[in-house]
């Protein structure tokens, strides 16, 4: 299983592409969706699904066209099920950077467990905080979470946003994240990898 990292968006979020045997997951397409159709037919991958941490805006800006490019689901946690299409919800308006929106709401909708799409495997933890349908997605076989805006290198998501809640974040990071293993690879939302060994160590919010 391969890994390749985008910036994309205007807030340079972290797009993941998880690509094994020539398919893909696409977790996070925040914006740029050109680039990551350019990328897949280069390298001949065939995306079969989008999968998203949570529903802000600039995690969302590339889901409808890639969706209607590639004729595929979007997965993401229901309790965000009305911000893929609500400006105000996701965050677009309230920053001002014009609609950020999906033309629907996502396809499928994923909860805490272990779940299967195609030949990936891989369990979902439900670490809300940042926003409350906040997910991370733990692929076990390579030891790496992809952990959205929750857990950052030094750092956690903000929670000053619309249903943001402080210490609901830190008991998710500390009772969820926390609990794995301490060479498990971190991906963010934003900014560089880190491992939850160093952030148990040496994250100032903990």
């Amino acid at each position: 299983m391969n890994i390749y990292s985008f910036s994309l968006g205007l807030l340079g979020t972290n797009c993941y592409i998880i690509e094994q045997n020539q398919k893909a997951l696409v977790v996070d397409p925040g914006g740029d969706a050109e680039k990551l159709i350019q990328f897949f037919s280069e390298n001949d991958i065939q995306p079969i699904a989008i999968l998203l941490t949570h529903a802000h805006f600039d995690h969302i800006g590339g889901v409808e066209e890639l969706r209607s490019y590639y004729s595929i689901d979007v997965y993401m946690h229901e309790l965000e099920r009305e911000w893929l299409t609500n400006p105000q919800l996701n965050g677009s308006q309230r920053f001002q950077v014009g609609e950020i929106k999906a033309e629907r709401e996502a396809d499928q909708f994923l909860t805490e467990g272990i779940s299967t799409i195609d030949q990936f495997e891989f369990k979902v933890l439900h670490t809300p905080g940042h926003s409350p349908g906040s997910i991370s997605f733990l692929f076990e076989s390579n030891n790496v979470l992809i952990a959205g805006d929750t857990l950052f290198q030094m750092g956690i998501g903000r929670t000053d946003l619309p249903f943001g809640e402080h210490q609901t974040l830190l008991q998710s990071i500390q009772g969820k994240i926390f609990n794995l293993s301490d060479d498990t690879t971190v991906l963010p939302g934003h900014g560089p990898k880190t491992t939850v060994g160093e952030e148990k160590e040496q994250n100032p919010f903990f």
